[in-house]
């Protein structure tokens, strides 16, 4: 699964990357936490340039009964996406980027868990292929959310977990964001593992466990002897 991550980029860096007229300048995050707010792209239908989004993580269908379902729909399976009734819809209709420059997984270790951070290796901001949905209560409370696809684990992750978050090429955001595409065949190939030879990781400290600690020492490489 991907449980955390981080978007420590610079309001112009995004902008550059996704190709958008405008994006609030925003603290780098170092540990961003399901149920939290995190930045993203949409595509409208009725307009001709991405959009900056800003969705709550952890999808809501748009069927739900109350909002508690998202917390358990912070990834979608993208072996299962286009069946599954809690995606289905969003993926053929309301398909997002999702802003982030590294994330972290944990490793079964002797002592416990074992969190690395994985990222580019040139450092660079990407984009996590996700989906969003509209939600509004019965007492008229509107919730726009939204999930993280996740894939088989390449060869650098595979050591320490068998999923990673589908991680979008750029050649493919625009497939990915096309409104009027809604054929699974079209895209589901684009949810495959990132290339190894990319990306780079390196454990570090156990401080990213509390969701509250947003800090830099989150993503400090240490001395795993």
């Amino acid at each position: 699964m991907c449980g955390r991550f981080t978007q420590r980029q610079s309001a112009d860096a995004i902008a550059q990357q996704f190709d958008l007229g405008f994006v609030p300048n925003s603290p780098a995050r170092y540990n961003i936490a399901p149920t939290q707010l995190i930045a993203a792209v949409t595509q409208p239908e009725s307009a001709t340039q991405r959009q900056f989004r800003v969705f709550q993580w952890g999808l809501v269908p748009f069927w739900a009964k109350d909002a508690s379902l998202g917390a358990k729909l912070i990834n979608a399976r993208a072996e299962t996406v286009a069946e599954k009734p809690s995606f289905r819809a969003a993926f053929r209709y309301r398909r997002c980027l999702i802003v982030a420059d590294g994330f972290y997984e944990w490793q079964r270790v002797e002592s416990g868990k074992q969190p690395h951070f994985f990222h580019l290796q040139d450092d660079q901001p990407f984009a996590f292929a996700g989906l969003w949905e509209h939600w509004e209560s019965p007492q008229n409370e509107i919730l726009e959310t939204c999930t993280i696809l996740t894939t088989e684990a390449n060869e650098v992750l595979s050591p320490i977990h068998n999923r990673m978050p589908v991680m979008l090429h750029p050649e493919d955001y625009d497939q990915w964001l096309d409104p009027s595409m809604d054929m699974a065949s079209k895209l589901l190939p684009l949810l495959r593992p990132y290339p190894a030879d990319e990306m780079a990781s390196y454990p570090v400290s156990k401080v990213v466990n509390r969701a509250s600690s947003d800090l830099p020492e989150c993503i400090q490489p240490i001395n795993n002897q």
